[in-house]
């Protein structure tokens, strides 16, 4: 699996939705419960922003709440696009996915702190596809590798709160269905 390269394609996908969002959509609602558009994306920025940070070796107590709040400003799409262009920039950096990143729930590999991210893009992409009335097919080969990576920790975020519970699916659900099920969502 080449973690990096899944990165980018779902930050690419999430990029293009954020470029989509109207002038009127903003306030506009998404499948998470409480967010509205700018808020969904605005979580994301936060995301990215800390990507650098925690790549580069810092704690989460180091970084503490310096991007809490609004990241947005007063222009959002670019506060995106500088955000994930800096965040893409750590991940792609040589030796990246073997350094230790020091979750707020132990360390981790930076591969496995960049699937979370990636994974945490793609349905996010989706939430904010269904808030801005775009099309919200998602590619079919990131499905597969969010779902094989999260399979094995779904009731451990789930456990832990990060996700809501499943909604039921029939048994013959397609792949997209079923992830997104997994992370408490239903198509």
């Amino acid at each position: 699996m080449d973690v990096p390269q899944l990165y980018r394609r779902a930050s690419n996908t999430f990029g293009a939705y954020v470029r989509a969002v109207g002038a009127d959509q903003w306030q506009a609602p998404t499948p998470c419960a409480d967010w509205d558009v700018r808020t969904l994306v605005n979580h994301i920025v936060n995301e990215e922003l800390w990507v650098p940070e925690l790549l580069g070796g810092k704690t989460v107590d180091e970084v503490g709440d310096r991007f809490d709040g609004d990241l947005l400003g007063n222009d959002p799409v670019a506060a995106w696009e500088s955000a994930a262009a800096r965040a893409l920039q750590e991940v792609e950096a040589d030796g990246a996915m073997e350094r230790t990143t020091h979750l707020s729930f132990g360390d981790f590999p930076g591969s496995e702190y960049t699937l979370q991210i990636f994974a945490d893009h793609l349905v996010h992409g989706w939430d904010l596809a269904v808030g801005i009335g775009a099309d919200t097919k998602l590619d079919p080969e990131l499905v597969q590798a969010a779902t094989a990576w999260f399979e094995p920790v779904e009731p451990a975020y789930r456990e832990m709160g990060a996700i809501g519970e499943r909604p039921p699916i029939p048994a013959d659900a397609d792949p997209q269905t079923t992830l997104l099920a997994m992370f408490g969502r239903r198509q």
